[in-house]
């Protein structure tokens, strides 16, 4: 049995209005994305795949069209149920950190933890900057960091909370290419043990190592499908 999707977009749409000016930056966007899949959302910049990763995270609404999420009509949710509704079922690996310069690492990971309910704390917080190799970096404040392993918290974070549907926004972007490797095994693991990862990026070559590919131009899907060539493994990838 074909499990169901737990990602549906239908039409949907999102514009800005800025001034005298309408910009969309989705377009009639309508896609299914299953429990267990390794997406990349592939694109240039402002081609709409950050906007199309806030849909999905709940983070905007569509202007038109219809929005699911992990059996939730998010069309026209309020800003407290999609906060809810983050808290309970998002992971999100943010480009930009937003680690909390106050807190180790591993209390940046525990305060994920926490917000999300789920158990483990400090112990589960540990466990998992090993996972991403800052076994070593645990007590240490995120200006004693470098910006790759400042990116490893927050990947850390995010897989933490064990949240369903795990969201990333261009996540090797700091990364040396051996470590960037490592970060999209412990992806693709995360989504062989049935979660959904959806990664954003202009890295074609990340691509090449996806289950899926969805390619945006202009606010629109222009492809959608396995990388040509099928699936590599991350062993045959080079950027």
């Amino acid at each position: 049995m074909t499990a169901a999707p737990i990602v549906t977009l239908e039409h949907v749409t999102r514009s800005y209005t800025l001034g005298e000016v309408t910009v969309t930056a989705l377009a009639d966007v309508s896609l299914e994305i299953l429990p267990g899949e390794f997406t990349v959302i592939l694109g240039p910049s402002g081609c709409g795949k950050t906007t199309l990763l806030n849909m999905i995270g709940a983070l905007d609404t569509p202007t038109s069209g219809r929005l699911l999420v992990a059996g939730r009509d998010l069309t026209g949710a309020g800003r407290k149920e999609r906060f809810r509704f983050r808290r309970e079922t998002i992971g999100f690996i943010f480009q930009t950190f937003n680690l909390f310069p106050a807190l180790t690492a591993a209390e940046n990971v525990e305060f994920g933890i926490d917000v999300a309910g789920v158990d483990g704390g400090h112990e589960l917080a540990v466990s998992t900057l090993e996972q991403v190799g800052l076994a070593e970096r645990v007590r240490h404040f995120p200006h004693e960091l470098s910006g790759g392993e400042q990116q490893r918290v927050a990947i850390a974070r995010a897989l933490a909370t064990g949240s369903p549907v795990l969201l990333a926004d261009e996540p090797t972007g700091e990364l040396d290419f051996t470590t960037g490797v490592q970060i999209l095994g412990l992806l693709h693991q995360q989504a062989h043990e049935g979660r959904c990862v959806l990664v954003v990026t202009h890295n074609r070559e990340i691509a090449r190592a996806a289950h899926r590919v969805i390619e945006l131009s202009s606010g629109r899907i222009v492809s959608d499908g396995p990388p040509a060539g099928g699936t590599v493994d991350l062993t045959r990838l080079r950027w």
